[in-house]
């Protein structure tokens, strides 16, 4: 009962985190058709690489849904483990792509440094404006759940600072309306870029990390022993292995080593109490084995 509890939880968090990213894909698809159109018409370098790179965030969110449906296949012979990992690769991809997205505005920025261009301030000021209200009601979306998920939480934090730095694009746009100064429209660029780098720089980091199995950072492996110790029955644990299934689901397996003269019933109820214990650690798949005496590099 506890089981089915657990996956209903779960199949419903999925149902809400996929409506809030087809809603906010929808949003921020017809914001980027906005802010491109306009940022050629008023010859804005500061909306064509913001629309560029909410462009980026529209496939960002895009590489995620398609990932969160990719976690509801079944497990095959082929992929005993279902197809979770998707979205830690998904998250990689969209790390690495907003990374590529931001190389290309410095370099146009630079060159506008160089070669300044006349742009329409309250244009700009005007789409500018627009973003902070589709970002914001984009980001809210995904804030209940964005502790429970990398994805999630690098869709939130995307959509939060694209609020902020629309905030940035509309003073710009105001203080290029009445000043005229060509460089402001540059300088925001490389803003946005430096908060771009800033934000996604953790989300690659971990991405990667994920990627090649490490332990996830939302994990101590210190306190995971501490509590497994505490259990009546078991003396010691090693060969401990903790790797991250999904973005959102991690796994362990370990070897137990348990106090002699236990029977199979109590062997059973130690190892599912420790199941249980490690749910609530945010390890939702363990494979124990257990011993009754310590053996090391082959001897007991």
């Amino acid at each position: 009962m506890m089981t089915d509890s657990h996956e209903h939880h779960h199949s419903s968090q999925l149902t809400n985190v996929s409506r809030a990213f087809t809603i906010g894909i929808i949003l921020n698809t017809a914001f980027v058709v906005i802010e491109f159109i306009t940022g050629f018409y008023s010859n804005s370098l500061a909306l064509l690489s913001d629309a560029g790179h909410n462009l980026s965030d529209v496939a960002t969110l895009g590489l995620s849904l398609f990932a969160f449906q990719m976690t509801k296949r079944k497990a095959n012979k082929k992929y005993t483990y279902g197809f979770h990992k998707s979205t830690i690769l998904v998250s990689l991809v969209n790390a690495v792509v907003l990374l590529i997205v931001v190389g290309g505005i410095g370099w146009e920025a630079i060159q506008r440094f160089i070669h300044p261009e006349v742009t329409q301030g309250k244009v700009i000021s005007i789409v500018a404006g627009i973003g902070i209200i589709i970002n914001s009601a984009s980001a809210f979306l995904f804030f209940r759940d964005k502790d429970k998920d990398l994805n999630v939480k690098g869709a939130y934090l995307h959509l939060a600072l694209d609020a902020l730095v629309s905030v940035g694009v509309v003073i710009a746009g105001i203080i290029i309306f009445y000043t005229g100064i060509k460089w402001i429209d540059p300088l925001i660029s490389l803003i946005i870029m430096t908060v771009v780098i800033y934000s996604t720089w953790g989300l690659l980091t971990e991405s990667l990390r994920l990627s090649l199995d490490a332990v996830p950072s939302t994990i101590d492996v210190e306190i995971i022993k501490t509590e497994i110790l505490k259990t009546e029955g078991v003396n010691d644990i090693h060969h401990i292995h903790i790797w991250a299934m999904s973005t959102s689901k991690n796994a362990m397996t370990a070897h137990l080593i348990l106090e002699k003269n236990l029977n199979e019933k109590q062997i059973a109820e130690i190892k599912q109490k420790l199941k249980h214990q490690l749910e609530h650690l945010n390890i939702q798949h363990t494979t124990l084995e257990t011993e009754s005496v310590f053996c090391k590099d082959g001897e007991c």
